[in-house]
């Protein structure tokens, strides 16, 4: 069965970049370039995982998690936080909301970040 992600962010290039990646290796791929389409998206179907971002405009990545894992439709979904945000603070913040992993931007190439989500996936 083919896994379905959901991807939210805003940047255009990276969004656009993993989803080519994610696609190439038999992935359906989902974008949503905002908070609020991206939590509309979640809702109006089923993913294995959504990767999303913090910095959103409309509503921020970490009120997209918090109603994420207060649906209870939603809550087993997978979530990874892919974000230029790398504080303590907002890691804690953000695994503490249920986030699965946080990865922060500049650590990850495309490709080390398409081996995170496999490994999510493949788990």
């Amino acid at each position: 069965m083919i896994k379905k992600i959901l991807i939210i962010e805003d940047h255009s290039f990276l969004r656009e970049l993993i989803s080519q990646k994610l696609t190439e290796e038999g992935y359906e791929v989902v974008e949503g370039i905002d908070g609020e389409e991206g939590l509309k998206k979640a809702k109006e179907e089923k993913f294995d995982l959504i990767l999303l971002d913090l910095i959103l405009p409309g509503i921020d990545g970490f009120n997209v998690l918090k109603e994420i894992k207060e649906d209870k439709k939603l809550n087993q979904t997978p979530v990874i936080i892919l974000s230029n945000l790398g504080q303590k603070e907002e890691i804690d913040k953000g695994t503490n909301l249920g986030a699965q992993d946080f990865l922060i931007k500049a650590n990850y190439t495309p490709n080390q970040i398409i081996e995170k989500i496999k490994e999510k996936l493949d788990a």
